[in-house]
């Protein structure tokens, strides 16, 4: 008897060609990009020249008008000669001045670009200007996904604001330079708010000044942060903490900020935070932001990996509110999910939205991670079934230099984990590739890197040449198809020929059968023999640990 263990959701997805292979930039040269496109995706001399260290950024809240002002110190150091400097501001907005040394600076405004006279400021040194500003921001369609402001209500029909800009960008409501390779190593934000409502924000609280009409509170980051992930929510919020011990004994507190009608339910939902935390310790190490505290903020849409303050909207419930996939596990989706996020996207970032599988590949494999440290690998493998909803139209890799953001479907995040899942058992060592992990995120930890720098990484710890693995399985769509003929099965031996189809030229990858114990075979896009020793009349090839088609 023979039997092969399928990925079967795959053989659902409908017809595909064994020649569909993709060139990466071929594919992409389909898509139509602007100018403002390249703008905003593009390192050109005007954003290389400086180097930005921190933003100091002033907001006053008009709710009645949706409308607010204020001004963002950017602390720079100018690292070449240049006669501009390009910032970011939605071209909505309005720019009432820009100051450099006492003196209004001349710019011009192209898209949502800003260039500005940079011909006085001396390179290779540090340098503050400031700029004021005043606009109605753009407002959420379909938050997180499509973000902006979210003026919302809560269920009593009181004020609930809040802001999200991952991909849409930080420049849709403050200036900055808002590309992903320069993160800021701190920040201060002030936010002036009328009395009688409360304003959370990323980092620690310094100062909260309440007067008889009006507010202030001035929160202050410790750590680099991507600029999308700064944020603030405003609304009438219950707060409280809890305790968490690390692995390694030492204390954290754990705050929550919640709609004061939800306290007694958030008490007893956030206990879960602490299982989520010790699992990803486990695996990499203590949480990334000890200095600007952890905190979980109700949030008026579904979720988003907010550094230090993440945006809850899942409804207290277990699983996933947002419907993308059934799921049926004991646990809430987007504390799971957003937590990993501290390290995967908040911690390590990626340095263009075109690699943005560094954010979610890496933080939805946690998600099976976490399963597996607390209920085993086989519920892990339960937890990555569910999320067998590959599109396989675009490459996981997207087109670099234009702010790109338009996936068709979820492949950066679900066919990404199982990528990374199909390389643990090429390695076929958990020690070596659990050791792998950890000493990626130790290495990276609190800095923006390339695609190049996690793929050179990997083959160096791992001492294997994974170019041929990565090119076809993040820089094409298809997925590699397993052709098997002449299967034949004897007392002790079975034989078979086998090799990769829709694989771009000389892919190889090993699978693992089983015949007497486990054993790797590695095959090709070329046909080969295989002959085994065999000591039971059961032969497996276990294909549920790969991302494969079986032929």
């Amino acid at each position: 008897m023979s039997r092969l263990v399928l990925l079967t959701f795959i053989l659902i997805l409908g017809c595909y060609s064994l020649n569909a292979q993709h060139d990466h930039a071929h594919h992409w040269g389909h898509h139509h990009f602007t100018k403002a496109d390249s703008l905003r995706g593009a390192l050109r001399t005007e954003r290389t020249c400086f180097d930005v260290h921190h933003y100091d950024l002033h907001i006053h809240f008009d709710f009645d008008k949706q409308y607010i002002s204020g001004y963002v110190d950017m602390s720079y150091e100018m690292l070449t000669d240049s006669k501009l400097l390009q910032l970011d501001l939605f071209e909505n907005m309005i720019i009432d001045s820009i100051v450099y040394q006492d003196h209004s600076l001349q710019y011009r405004r192209v898209a949502n670009a800003v260039f500005i006279d940079a011909s006085s400021m001396t390179a290779e040194a540090n340098h503050t200007l400031r700029v004021h500003y005043q606009g109605c921001p753009k407002e959420a369609v379909d938050p997180p996904w499509d973000g902006g402001f979210s003026w919302d209500k809560d269920e009593l029909d009181r004020l609930w604001l809040s802001v999200s800009c991952e991909g849409l960008g930080a420049s849709s409501w403050w200036p900055n330079k808002d590309h992903l390779s320069d993160e800021p190593d701190s920040m201060d934000l002030h936010f002036h708010l009328p009395s009688g409502i409360d304003c959370v924000s990323n980092g620690r609280l310094i100062t909260h000044d309440s007067k008889e009409e009006q507010q202030y509170y001035h929160y202050s980051i410790k750590h680099p942060i991507n600029n999308y992930n700064v944020t603030f929510y405003v609304g009438q919020y219950a707060g409280f903490s809890m305790p968490y011990y690390g692995l390694d004994g030492d204390s954290m507190r754990l705050s929550y900020f919640v709609l004061d009608y939800n306290l007694s339910k958030a008490l007893d939902h956030f206990k879960q935070v602490n299982g989520v935390l010790e699992a990803y310790e486990y695996y990499l190490g203590p949480y990334p932001f000890p200095k600007d505290g952890f905190k979980m903020v109700e949030a008026p849409y579904l979720g988003m990996e907010h550094q230090g303050a993440i945006a809850y909207g899942n409804k207290y419930m277990r699983g996933y509110l947002g419907g993308l996939i059934p799921r049926d596990q004991d646990w809430d989706y987007i504390i799971v999910h957003e937590l990993g996020h501290e390290y995967f996207g908040n911690s390590i970032s990626c340095s263009d939205h075109a690699d943005m599988w560094i954010h979610e590949s890496f933080t939805t494999y946690l998600e099976a991670l976490y399963v597996e440290y607390h209920w085993g690998y086989e519920a892990s493998l339960d937890h990555l079934e569910q999320e067998r909803i590959f599109v396989n139209k675009d490459p996981i890799i997207g087109p670099k230099d234009v702010n790109f953001t338009e996936w068709d479907g979820s492949d950066h995040y679900f066919k990404g984990s199982w990528v990374l899942h199909t390389l643990r058992n090429v390695v076929n060592n958990d020690p070596l590739w659990f050791a792998c992990l950890k000493a990626l995120y130790e290495k990276f930890a609190y800095s923006v890197v390339s695609n190049e720098d996690i793929f050179d990484f990997l083959e160096d710890y791992l001492d294997k040449d994974l170019s041929l693995f990565f090119k076809q399985y993040l820089y094409t769509p298809d997925i590699p198809v397993l052709h098997i003929e002449s299967l034949k099965l004897g007392n002790s031996k079975v034989s078979f020929e086998a090799r990769w189809e829709q694989v771009i030229e000389g892919f190889n990858m090993p699978l693992v059968c089983s015949s007497i114990g486990e054993q790797q075979i590695v095959v090709t896009d070329q046909w080969q023999t295989f002959e085994l020793d065999m000591s039971k009349k059961e032969f497996e090839i276990d294909l549920n640990n790969y991302l494969i088609i079986r032929q």
